[in-house]
């Protein structure tokens, strides 16, 4: 039988002494590439993901992925050819069209156009989020705990908050940045209806069983810096995060670029965990100026997914891993920053196991 992650986890969010550390290292990127283009190693060829976790000791983040949108009034058409995804919403009020190129594995893809582009675009998408309703799949939900068990914890991200979500996936951020500029009463109003909207989102989510909800906002300070971050971020945070205490949930958020500038600010929400804040030398800042600035906040990740490709010693993992477990323990969900990449070793995800597996911190 697995190890007991699911109390584990648990007694980190608590505030106690996991008795261990929790090595939750995110292996689904890499399984999926290597499964596609036909390269995983032959001892993880006939193996299932739940498989590949449980042969090299570590504990799963995300396996459940329940909400679905509902929309009444909007429609949406997709087309996709071998290389991109086109598609359009159709709303009474007009139409938006958007276009995302996928990789050459088809598994992730980025914006070539976004769909929000003019003013009027802006008051279309209001319309579409003004129209959704959501709804908690409890077969899915149900189905997915009883195959993962104690391996994990129920937990998983949704819509990220309404300036992120210009900047990353409705407009980008260039065009983001001029909005702010050349349209201030749009923008405002925008943020303003997306809130507004997001409370029928949150209805759900806190009535849900889910323990663990992840702001999953992909941070970075070049695109979030602190005039950006303290007027739009901070105060939606502290709106949903004092729903999530009132409901009961845990919470945490997706941190994942450079973030130096943003080191002042990692206690100014109630949040129990960062996620994927990463060091040198992939990231801008030291382990040590993380932990200085996040105080008693849980740290998810730490070890950034550079040292597990070839071009890195083992010995510079290692020595990564003890000080990860020397500066956070207890309060550390160890894991990779913020995922294995695809050409990645693999057997350094059990090295990590087998190095942790007996230490209990500093």
């Amino acid at each position: 039988m697995p190890t007991n992650w699911h109390d584990m986890i648990l007694a980190v969010y608590r505030g106690e002494d996991p008795g261990g550390v929790v090595w939750q290292p995110r292996l689904e990127f890499w399984y999926h590439v290597n499964t596609i283009r036909g390269t995983l190693p032959e001892r993880y060829k006939h193996m299932t993901l739940i498989d590949l976790y449980d042969d090299l000791g570590c504990s799963i983040r995300y396996f459940v992925q329940p909400l679905r949108v509902k929309y009444h009034n909007v429609k949406v058409t997709e087309r996709r050819d071998d290389e991109r995804l086109y598609r359009t919403w159709h709303t009474p009020i007009g139409e938006l069209h958007e276009t995302l190129r996928y990789n050459q594995f088809g598994i992730s893809a980025y914006h070539e156009e976004y769909k929000i582009k003019t003013p009027a675009d802006l008051r279309v998408y209001e319309y579409i989020l003004e129209d959704a309703t959501y709804e908690f799949d409890w077969e899915h939900y149900e189905q997915a705990v009883a195959a993962v068990g104690n391996r994990g914890v129920p937990q998983f991200y949704y819509r990220r908050s309404p300036l992120q979500s210009l900047i990353i996936e409705n407009m980008g951020f260039e065009a983001t940045i001029f909005a702010l500029h050349d349209w201030p009463e749009a923008i405002e109003h925008f943020i303003e209806v997306a809130t507004y909207a997001d409370d029928r989102l949150y209805e759900v989510l806190l009535a849900s069983p889910v323990p663990i909800l992840n702001l999953g906002e992909n941070i970075d300070c070049y695109l979030d810096a602190p005039p950006l971050f303290t007027r739009y971020h901070i105060p939606y945070y502290r709106k949903r995060i004092a729903q999530m205490k009132t409901a009961g949930k845990f919470c945490h958020i997706h941190i994942d670029g450079y973030l130096r500038t943003l080191l002042p600010y990692l206690q100014a929400c109630e949040w129990d965990g960062i996620e994927a804040a990463t060091p040198f030398p992939q990231g801008d800042v030291t382990l040590e100026e993380i932990k200085e600035a996040m105080g008693n906040v849980i740290l998810l990740d730490g070890i950034p997914c550079l040292y597990f490709l070839r071009d890195y010693s083992v010995d510079e993992l290692l020595e990564c891993t003890e000080k990860c477990v020397r500066l956070f323990y207890p309060r550390l969900i160890l894991g990779i920053s913020d995922e294995i990449p695809p050409d990645g070793d693999i057997e350094r995800v059990r090295l990590v196991s087998e190095m942790v597996r007996e230490m209990k911190g500093k």
